[in-house]
């Protein structure tokens, strides 16, 4: 549905993106994310045709953005994190003029008003004012105009900042819904939202993608090695040793305090490996009582740090 092939940006001398490629499958959400100046707005830019590359080539919906452009922004739906909204219009006011100005038949724009109202729960609020609406219902509006023309690609920037913990539970979960008929790109720094929205997370960092995959296969990635915490009741050095010499153990970290009367450790295994089965066997055999059996990994925090913190980023 989207695909990037070897774009690069360049502002004067300066490299704001440089040979990046990826593909965002359709009906996907896909988290973009970096650190500040690292060529994710310009990115974003690139793909809804803000700006074209310096070079590359982008499609979205099969549409090349650059030497077909008009055609390509149909399919798009886009909420920058500044909301050009018309607060001297009520919702309706403001959803009609935008199906308006994107050329949809009259008859459809009020069918997609309600359609739209409906999804983002603005029904309270359809003939208030903008200016009147919190942050929160500002976004909702948004949101509702990013998806007025039913676009195959939403683009949302930094879709919860600013808004309250409520709200942004709310948002997050019309984001979800909208998922599956939409293919979203969600750029956002609040890292647990990648986790809770995103299938796949692209890191970007000084103008180039330094990891592509599902937050747990990032986690793999980098340790090099798969984690199960593991919690019992069992003595800890016996426990530890014998945990340790099973085949594809590669290391046992007591988490919990030598006193602490449960056991709580983290085994590391070889990557690729599954020894939840053989953990689990071990414990029972010796009579001690399994409290936690889990696969584990690097949180969001861990690898985005890992990636774009890191003085030699191609090891990672």
């Amino acid at each position: 549905m989207i695909e990037l092939e070897n774009v690069t940006k360049n502002f004067g001398d300066f490299p704001a993106v440089t040979d990046i490629s990826f593909r965002v499958e359709p009906g996907e959400v896909l988290g973009f994310l970096g650190p500040n100046g690292a060529g994710k707005t310009t990115t974003m830019k690139i793909i809804t045709g803000y700006m074209p590359p310096s070079s590359g080539r982008v499609t979205v919906a099969g549409f090349d953005v650059v030497s077909e452009s008009l055609t390509a922004r149909r399919h798009i739906g886009y909420l920058p994190e500044t909301v050009p909204l018309y607060t001297d219009m009520t919702v309706e006011e403001y959803l009609g003029f935008m199906g308006t100005i994107r050329g949809m038949p009259r008859d459809r724009i009020r069918s997609r008003i309600g359609d739209v109202i409906d999804v983002c729960r603005l029904e309270e609020y359809q003939s208030s004012h903008i200016s009147k609406l919190s942050k929160g219902f500002r976004q909702r509006v948004g949101i509702a105009q990013a998806i007025l023309h039913e676009p195959d690609v939403l683009i949302l920037d930094e879709p919860t900042i600013g808004i309250d913990p409520i709200q942004v539970v709310e948002t997050r979960q019309l984001i979800k819904n909208l998922a599956g008929d939409h293919t979203v790109i969600v750029s956002t720094h609040i890292l647990p939202e990648v986790s809770m929205l995103c299938q796949r997370v692209i890191i970007i960092h000084e103008g180039e993608i330094v990891a592509v995959d599902a937050p747990e296969n990032l986690s793999t990635r980098l340790r090099g090695s798969e984690r199960i915490e593991l919690e019992m009741r069992a003595p800890r050095d016996e426990a530890t040793r014998i945990i340790e010499s099973l085949e594809d153990v590669t290391g046992v970290t007591a988490v919990s305090p030598r006193e602490a009367e449960v056991l709580s450790i983290y085994v590391d295994a070889v990557a690729g490996s599954d020894t939840r089965a053989e953990l689990a066997s071990t414990v029972v055999s010796r009579g001690w009582d399994l409290l936690t059996l889990r696969s584990t990994g690097m949180t969001l925090e861990e690898i985005f740090l890992n990636l774009t913190m890191s003085e030699d980023l191609e090891t990672a």
